[in-house]
């Protein structure tokens, strides 16, 4: 399964190189600590799947990391970011439209670290009109919207 994940991905990032587009890949922060309230720490489960996403997209051409304000996000996104030697992104959760500009602006693939209530959003905002939904206990989504004339989505699971 993990190989199958990986070829998608390579032919994301191919077909990106291919047409001078970008790819956006797009995830949820991992599972949270029960405690922390409104800023949880990520769980011992949610550090492992971090580690998984960083070995995933290690050498998918990640040239910009962006995430919010809250501690899971940036916990989710360090791993990758720490073996890239890139410096994280910080925008606000409810910034959407900076967020956006920037990743138009972008000329790279990038990687950005969200929440169940701003991915729907975001995918929305960069072109995709297919509706996302994301359950309260769903983190495994890896979604990939590739920028093109018409972009377009590439939705996988990673563990």
């Amino acid at each position: 399964m993990k190989r199958f994940l990986s070829l998608l991905l390579v032919f994301a990032v191919c077909l990106s190189a291919a047409t001078a587009q970008s790819t956006i890949f797009i995830v949820r922060h991992a599972e949270k600590a029960g405690d922390g309230g409104n800023d949880p720490d990520l769980s011992d489960l949610g550090r492992a799947r971090a580690e998984t996403l960083a070995n995933m997209l290690k050498d998918a051409g990640i040239s910009a990391i962006y995430v919010t304000e809250f501690k899971r996000t940036q916990q989710t996104a360090a791993p990758l970011a720490k073996a890239l030697g890139i410096t994280v992104t910080t925008l606000p959760a409810k910034d959407n439209a900076a967020l956006v500009a920037k990743l138009r602006a972008s000329n790279g693939n990038a990687l950005v670290v969200g929440h169940s209530d701003t991915i729907p959003d975001l995918i929305k905002a960069l072109g995709i009109s297919e509706p996302i939904n994301i359950a309260e206990n769903d983190y495994d989504n890896l979604f990939a919207v590739v920028l093109d004339e018409k972009p377009h989505l590439i939705r996988l699971h990673y563990r």
